[in-house]
């Protein structure tokens, strides 16, 4: 072990620690931090207005604060936002990360305080890191550099705050030892313009020894692609070739490997997934040999789960959500996450669905989105399940995809029912109505609900494949503003827009 590993994990001596109470003791540690929430909460407009000094356990919090998306939440972030202070937390806001809105067309502002950022955002990638040198005590990931795209910030309606992605906000506040081991460098990272972001990391960091890779696969792969272009190199590892690991987030990694493997040659780098959020650092991969990650729990951040029944039922009929702590929950269900955190995100409903694959540690996976879903006939087809088929479905033709979205036809006069599957292929299969077929069999052999109303009660015909042109996506997310940074294509909307529009380009 190297004298650089040796002193990371002495000075991550207690995150491990740590990592191993919430291993063996969950729900205890997750009481310490509802306790510490609450003191943090109960000074503040948010606190006063929902008793939180008569708060005493989970069952008052779950009677006095409801759960609330980001629009029900809204009108206290708008008063943070236009200079007022101690709204939800007991510190100054100044700082929002500004969400790309994957469940909407509307961006999302979520509040970024000191201890958030601190014990959350950077203590979970941390955490993460700590047990990748202790797992692997040989590294060499700090003999170089880690690379890392950011977005930019700009100020926000108060004049006194900043708005922007999260990735520009940990690395406008990230440590000045973090950037003796980070590239490019700040004013390059937080660039704007995306082009010309990566022309600069080609011409002056392709001689850098970087030793990892951090973010969204899609942006990450073009920068990668350019860079080889640059160097006229056959594999990114010609390039640079003590490169061991790609920390990766945001969306599904299965439909991106192939055309990782095809840069990267297979085994000679780790994959690692993050479940990193604008509310929050929550999870990370801390078994190369278990796609499910580790829930942090001593992070700041008390979790509530609700099953998906549960929660559509409460909202249509203006209930309260039933919700599960991490005591309560139980493996194999997809749960909705509720959490609240030091930023003062209270009850806040994510947006995200998980399924636990273990409870003793709490591991899971993302399996999809309350709102990022199709459910035109009955068929509750999530993100994951389009995940699992596609994967299936390009190993099967040797297919490789760039991008793709879903959305429903739906049901008219005689017409049945379907999805209209818009896929722009990096390799196309040589056949596309045959892919189109396994496809649909895949989608029907992993969700029993979309088998049933394909095959059952006929309400669906077979999925509708539309194949766009090269760069189709690309130019439509550059139509929108949102290249580079955490912006992300929307795989799975319950009405047209994205699809019409995208088919329109």
């Amino acid at each position: 072990m190297s004298l650089i590993n040796k002193a990371f994990l002495t000075y991550a001596h207690r995150m491990l620690k740590g990592l191993d109470r919430t291993r063996k003791h969950p729900f205890e540690v997750q009481m310490k931090v509802f306790r510490a929430l609450l003191k943090g909460g109960k000074d503040t407009a948010f606190g006063r207005d929902h008793g939180f000094s008569k708060i005493s356990s989970v069952e008052d919090f779950r009677r006095q604060v409801p759960v609330r998306d980001y629009n029900e939440l809204y009108p206290y972030i708008e008063r943070l936002r236009t200079g007022e202070d101690y709204v939800l937390w007991n510190e100054k806001t100044r700082f929002f990360a500004k969400s790309s809105g994957t469940s909407s067309g509307k961006s999302k502002f979520i509040p970024i305080t000191r201890t958030n950022l601190w014990g959350c955002h950077y203590g979970g990638m941390q955490r993460m890191l700590a047990n990748y040198v202790q797992r692997y005590p040989d590294s060499g990931i700090y003999s170089g550099k880690s690379l890392t795209l950011g977005g930019s910030v700009e100020p926000d309606l108060s004049g006194k705050s900043f708005s922007g992605d999260l990735s520009a906000i940990l690395l406008r506040n990230s440590p000045a030892p973090a950037e003796l081991f980070r590239v490019p460098d700040k004013k390059t990272a937080m660039m704007h313009d995306f082009h010309e972001k990566v022309e600069i990391i080609c011409r002056e960091y392709s001689k850098t020894n970087v030793t990892s890779f951090a973010g969204v696969p899609s942006w990450n792969l073009i920068m990668l692609r350019r860079i080889m272009e640059y160097n006229k190199a056959g594999l990114l590892t010609d390039v640079w070739p003590n490169l061991e690991l790609f920390m990766h987030g945001g969306i599904s990694f299965e439909p991106y490997r192939a055309k990782f493997d095809a840069i990267i040659p297979p085994g000679s780098v780790r994959y690692f997934e993050n479940y990193n959020a604008s509310e929050g650092y929550f999870a990370f991969q801390d078994d190369p040999d278990d796609k499910s990650m580790l829930l942090t729990l001593d992070n700041g951040v008390f979790y509530e789960f609700a099953t998906l029944k549960d929660l559509s039922e409460a909202q249509e009929n203006r209930l309260p959500v039933p919700t599960r702590t991490v005591e309560e929950v139980e493996p194999g269900i997809p749960y909705a996450v509720i959490i609240s955190t030091t930023a003062g995100l209270w009850r806040y409903l994510i947006g995200d669905v998980v399924t636990f694959t273990s409870l003793a540690p709490h591991k899971l996976v993302i399996s999809g989105r309350t709102q990022l879903f199709i459910n035109a006939f009955g068929e509750e087809l999530m993100i994951g399940n389009a995940n699992t088929a596609l994967a299936a479905a390009c190993k099967r033709h040797n297919a490789t995809i760039s991008d793709f979205t879903v959305a429903p036809i739906f049901i008219e006069g005689r017409l049945k029912g379907a999805h209209q599957w818009v896929i722009e292929f990096e390799n196309a299969p040589e056949d596309t109505e045959s892919f189109a077929d396994t496809l649909d069999e895949e989608l029907c052999a992993c969700n029993s609900d979309y088998e049933a109303k394909r095959t059952h009660t006929m309400t669906m015909e077979r999925l509708h494949l539309a194949v766009v042109p090269a760069g189709t996506f690309y130019r439509w997310m550059e139509s929108r503003g949102k290249i580079g940074g955490q912006n992300k294509v929307p795989r799975l909307y319950s009405d047209r827009r994205y699809v019409d529009e995208i088919l329109g380009i």
